[in-house]
């Protein structure tokens, strides 16, 4: 059987309950049907090319740097648009601050897809592509969407532009947790999905374009995650993201990490005039502190211990006390000359009942992450002999 070139990169990551999941989210008692305007209609091709064209549907250029499909599987699409072969719906939801305007909920890829054929040479941020891999409609195979409007290659050219997509268009949605319960809810197979990339598109900014870039350009972060590009899930913005979290907003957390996620991404929005600085210089010593956990532990960093083995997943919660405390100079310093020690210090640790759990289990609890930075940090300073002060 094939296998998907995305279940490597999925397993080198920690469970599902380490990141945000439908237990973060706080609906209420009284969300109802009528609660959020729904319907669903054809949209032609043409007109949601149009309104990607014009901005109407938000998709980031920075995305393309995130491509999962290939030009094979993004031809296929096209191809199935212009055989009319069923192709599977797309979700919006329209921004409350500006009507006609759509955030995607579902969808990106065949969207990006579409934007890409059909974009013109002179395109300043999409690239534009030509059909390869067609085993249907060989005769297209190597044809850009420019060389389908030729009279030459007859109705191909209207066949795409009056191909239909089924489209949900959310209104009136309540909450933008209304709208985290839809995305997790659609995304609930055996395959993990980050909400990072709804709160992208929920809360645009110059601190939200800042963290795309930086993690887009990162060696070290994807040297982490063992990522050959961007991950399309935008897992390696949301462990940054975390970082920033916990490094500044800490006296927030109430064990929902959804919500310091939130609010850090809003916060450095609306002040990043003010808090550029000191942000550039927390990724800088993030990326320092992921340098000095690889080196302190090899092929080993940021996985768990489990008393017998290092387990093969890298685990967000061990990333959550590596990164916060080798962030400080003097304490990385410090470990790099006593590797040894560290090591067999975290090993000792992970023997703890507590601190095991807190790395495994039920990992966003307050009381997990209490126990994680403030055990790591009193057996941390034992093992180098220097203050390590827990922020919790």
């Amino acid at each position: 059987m094939a296998t998907n070139p995305t279940d490597y990169e999925d397993a080198k990551f920690a469970p599902l309950d380490q990141q945000e999941d439908e237990q973060d989210i706080i609906l209420g008692d009284s969300i109802h049907r009528y609660d959020a305007a729904i319907s669903s209609s054809d949209w032609t091709t043409e007109t949601v090319v149009s309104q990607l064209t014009k901005g109407n549907i938000f998709l980031d250029p920075d995305f393309q740097r995130r491509d999962a499909w290939n030009r094979v599987r993004k031809s296929q699409y096209i191809e199935s648009l212009i055989l009319g072969i069923p192709t599977p719906q797309i979700i919006l939801a329209e921004r409350k601050t500006r009507r006609g305007s759509y955030i995607v909920i579902d969808g990106k890829q065949r969207l990006l897809s579409l934007r890409q054929f059909a974009a013109r040479d002179d395109d300043s941020e999409f690239r534009p592509f030509a059909l390869s891999g067609l085993k249907l409609r060989t005769d297209l195979n190597g044809l850009s969407y420019a060389n389908l409007t030729q009279s030459l290659f007859g109705d191909s050219a209207p066949d795409f532009e009056n191909a239909t997509i089924r489209t949900v268009v959310i209104r009136a949605w309540p909450t933008e947790d209304f709208l985290y319960e839809v995305f997790l809810r659609i995304n609930s197979g055996s395959v993990q999905l980050s909400p990072q990339e709804l709160r992208q598109a929920l809360h645009p900014g110059p601190f939200t374009t800042f963290l795309n870039r930086f993690v887009i350009e990162s060696k070290s972060i994807k040297s982490m995650l063992g990522l050959k590009q961007p991950d399309f899930r935008m897992r390696d913005n949301e462990i940054a993201l975390r970082y920033l979290a916990f490094k500044h907003f800490m006296h927030l957390y109430n064990g929902n990490l959804k919500y310091i996620l939130d609010e850090t991404t809003r916060m450095f929005n609306s002040g990043w005039n003010e808090i550029c600085a000191e942000v550039v210089e927390s990724l800088g010593a993030m990326e320092r502190a992921i340098n000095v956990t690889q080196e302190v532990f090899g092929r080993n960093a940021f996985k768990r211990w489990n008393t017998v083995y290092y387990e093969t997943r890298i685990n967000r919660a061990v990333f959550d006390i590596m990164a916060y405390y080798f962030s400080q100079p003097d304490i990385a310093n410090a470990a790099l000359m006593l590797r040894s020690r560290v090591e067999d210090a975290y090993k000792a640790v992970s023997k703890d009942y507590r601190f095991s759990t807190s790395v495994s289990g039920t990992t966003k609890s307050l009381e997990s992450v209490h126990y994680r930075f403030s055990l790591w940090a009193a057996a941390l300073e034992q093992a180098i002999e220097i203050p390590v002060v827990s922020p919790i």
